[in-house]
């Protein structure tokens, strides 16, 4: 593997990767395929910009020809796709579009894959595929049983991946992996929400009582993660990323209006989602057999992300100033205020 394809490399997971290949591997190219939808950022990737290693591509997943030209102008080698709509509540308002990226965008590049006998493609999923675990932790062989529609879309890119293996002999792994945060999370998940609301003095919204159970790991980790299964994964395999540990997100909540010194009566509970997971939970026993565990831990995870959002609010106050992004809050969050619990 010389030339890395990797799409979706604009966005939150995606270009932390980008440059963790730039920095981990300096003989390998990379060339990041976006289509900037509202979470591709190109300020995520200013800083590698002028790096004769980086090429940049703005296109579509979707868009056969175009994922062709690029591979075959590039010379890639092998693909890791990042590209995904990813956050639930924005599935829940709009599958479709879930559907074309997560589904039939992955079968677009496991055709190119197939047909231009690449040397390797990953796959990037989700622990949300397994839906929720009450008890116990997911392993790799589980069932999938989604309760939204991105985690169905996600799944079903994965039934793909693991179908183009069996069927055309592609070199193809996935990796599933838990909450994520860090560094040029769009500020629509809920660590950087809760993160940037916290340093306005703006109310944290929480769902339902709060209670949710979610394993938190810090992106680096995730990144190297991905990679190690990109070069020593067997072909055909699962693999779940994180690190074993679960946070209540109420709990997550407090942490971080400590971590600012922000007083608790900015919480503010909000009406449940629909189909809203209770708690996820992965074994990462088959990972750790490759040498890979995360290397910080959750406390070390939250403070080095908070302490990112602090150091650059000129990267995530250019988005939440911006008119859509208002709308969206609006959309999501207006008029859902309910009692606060009496747990939790």
């Amino acid at each position: 593997m010389r030339t890395l394809l990797i799409t979706g490399g604009a966005g939150f997971i995606g270009s932390n990767y980008v440059h963790y290949v730039l920095r981990e591997h300096p003989e390998y190219r990379v060339v990041v395929y976006d289509k900037l939808t509202y979470a591709g950022n190109p300020d995520n990737l200013r800083d590698v910009a002028d790096d004769p290693r980086y090429a940049f591509v703005e296109g579509d997943i979707c868009d056969a020809a175009l994922v062709r030209e690029t591979i075959a102008t590039h010379g890639v080698d092998t693909i890791v796709n990042f590209a995904a709509e990813t956050h639930v509540d924005r599935s829940l308002s709009d599958p479709g579009e879930f559907i074309m990226t997560d589904v039939y965008g992955t079968h677009v590049l496991l055709e190119a894959a197939r047909e231009l006998g690449l040397e390797r493609y990953h796959q990037v999923s989700t622990d949300e595929v397994y839906g929720q675990v009450l008890e116990g932790s997911s392993v790799e062989t589980d069932p999938l049983d989604t309760r939204s529609p991105y985690s169905a879309s996600k799944a079903g890119g994965d039934l793909m991946v693991l179908a183009y293996h069996t069927s055309f002999g592609v070199p193809a792994t996935i990796t599933r992996g838990s909450n994520n945060i860090g560094p040029y999370q769009y500020p629509e998940k809920v660590v950087p929400v809760f993160v940037t609301n916290a340093i306005d003095d703006k109310p944290l919204p929480i769902y339902g009582d709060g209670l949710q159970m979610r394993d938190y790991q810090y992106v680096e980790d995730h990144c190297e993660g991905i990679d190690v299964v990109l070069h020593h994964g067997t072909p055909g395999e699962i693999y779940n990323l994180g690190t074993g540990v679960e946070t209540r997100n109420i709990d997550m909540a407090r942490c971080i209006l400590a971590l600012l010194d922000k007083p608790e009566s900015l919480l503010q509970y909000i009406t449940d989602r629909p189909g809203h997971d209770r708690r996820y939970s992965l074994c990462v026993d088959k990972i750790r057999t490759l040498g890979w565990t995360s290397r910080h831990t959750f406390d070390q995870a939250l403070e080095r992300t908070v302490r990112w959002y602090v150091d650059n609010e000129w990267w995530w106050r250019r988005i939440k100033s911006g008119d859509a992004y208002s709308e969206y809050y609006r959309s999501h969050y207006g008029g859902r205020e309910v009692p606060r619990p009496s747990q939790g």
